[in-house]
Order: C-alpha cells, then sequence, then structure tokens
C-alpha cells in the first residue's frame, strides 16, 4: 500500500466509527434521558524512520452533548426531569452510575429504583425510601420527598468531579472514576421526563455524508488499486 492509501484507510475507518455513533444515536432518539454522542477526528503523524512523516486521521475521541433534552409531562408521581445541569445517582451491581433518566418506581421494599431495578441515591448517597403504603407523594424543586407536609429525604442530583472523566457504559448509563459532587442549585420536576436531546434529522443528514464520504474513499482505493495493477502488468511484459 502507498501513502495515499494509509491515509485513506485511517480515513474509512474513522468514517465506520462515526456511522455506529449516528446510527445508535437515531435507535435513541425516543429513549428517555438518551445523551447524542458525537465522534472528534484529530491528526496522528506516523513519522516511521526511512520515510518521511504521514499525517493520518484518528477518530477515537467521543464526546457526549449535554444539551438539555425537551420535558414532556406524564403526571406520574414517580417521574422526575432535570431541569439544567445534574444527573440522578443509582446504586449498580457495578457501582453508583449516573443518568438522566428519571422514570422511577419504589420496589417492594420501599426503595426508588430504576426501571433496572437500581436503587436511586439521595443527597447524603443513601437509598431513597418511600413508604409502600403511599400512593401520592410531593416532590419540591430540590428534590425534597414529602408525604402529608412530612420531609422524608431528598433525592440527590449530582455532577462528575471532573466533567471529562465520565464514560458511557450503556444508552443512559455514564461512570467516573474521579467521584462525584453535589449539584448547588438541583432543579426537579415531579411528574415530567426528560426526552433524548438527539435531533433525528441533523442525525440523518450527517449518515447521509458518511456514507457519501466513505463511497468516495473506497472509490479512491478502488482506483489506485487499478492503478498499480496496471502499472505492474506494464513492467512485466
Amino acid at each position: 500500500m502507498g501513502i495515499s492509501d494509509y491515509v485513506t484507510v485511517s480515513r474509512q475507518s474513522g468514517l465506520l466509527n462515526e456511522m455506529q455513533i449516528v446510527a445508535n444515536n437515531i435507535a435513541n432518539a425516543a429513549t428517555t434521558g438518551y445523551r447524542q454522542e458525537g465522534l472528534m477526528f484529530s491528526e496522528f503523524i506516523d513519522s516511521a524512520q526511512g520515510r518521511s512523516a504521514v499525517s493520518l486521521s484518528r477518530a477515537q475521541i467521543r464526546n457526549t452533548s449535554m444539551a438539555q433534552g425537551t420535558l414532556t409531562q406524564t403526571n406520574g408521581s414517580f417521574d422526575f426531569a432535570i431541569e439544567g445541569e445534574g444527573f440522578f445517582l443509582v446504586e449498580t451491581p457495578n457501582g453508583e452510575r449516573l443518568t438522566r433518566a428519571g422514570s422511577f418506581a419504589p420496589n417492594a421494599d420501599g426503595d426508588l429504583v430504576t426501571m433496572d431495578g437500581y436503587r436511586v441515591l439521595d443527597s447524603g448517597g443513601s437509598p431513597v425510601f418511600v413508604p409502600g403504603s403511599v400512593e401520592k407523594v410531593n416532590v419540591a424543586s430540590d428534590g425534597t420527598i414529602s408525604v402529608n407536609g412530612q420531609p422524608l429525604g431528598q433525592i440527590g442530583l449530582f455532577l462528575p468531579a471532573d466533567s471529562n472523566d465520565m464514560v458511557r457504559e450503556n444508552g443512559v448509563m455514564f461512570r467516573t472514576d474521579s467521584g462525584t459532587e453535589p449539584v448547588e442549585k438541583p432543579t426537579i420536576l415531579q411528574g415530567f421526563l426528560e426526552s433524548s436531546n438527539v435531533n433525528p434529522i441533523s442525525q440523518l443528514a450527517r449518515m447521509i455524508e458518511i456514507q457519501r464520504s466513505y463511497e468516495m474513499g473506497q472509490s479512491f482505493l478502488e482506483s489506485e488499486d487499478e492503478r498499480i495493477r496496471n502499472a505492474v502488468k506494464t513492467l512485466i511484459r
């Protein structure tokens, strides 16, 4: 392979990675609390000994959009949406995780849990407890849960200590190894859910652009392969 081939192949690989990310965004356009993901291209200089440096493309850095998703009213007592910054903190078998998906429900033990059964944590890092006999609870904008005017606890909102340290584990869960810190002025809306912040139209448009760019690169590789074949045939005649 020539230098131009290596450059093109590195670009093709990055385009394939981005296509997978865009397709995943579109698939999760209706997923509650989903954060749109993108891919950043960077330059990689390959300066192998014995030849000139070659500029290749590298697409390995993923970034997550923290734009506010649309807030949809559900009137559910245990549906919560975050307005502004912050994440709910939930307890999973693999440790604490951050999420914006606020569709919760009490389990048999009275703990407030996610749809996957993970316990939601309060501002102090303890499970949020809701009495099983209670059908209606009130949640203030700061996350304070009360029944008949008596406060029971406070749903916690947290931010990663290092925003660059967040790692997506699945569609709506994030891991952070730097720890978390509470949001100073949390805003939680009861009876609402935050929709995905994916813009399907722009993502479909980007998918078409990626496909066209990939096809152009593929055509170049095929043309270059044909040129080399013809050159070899000419030399061996």
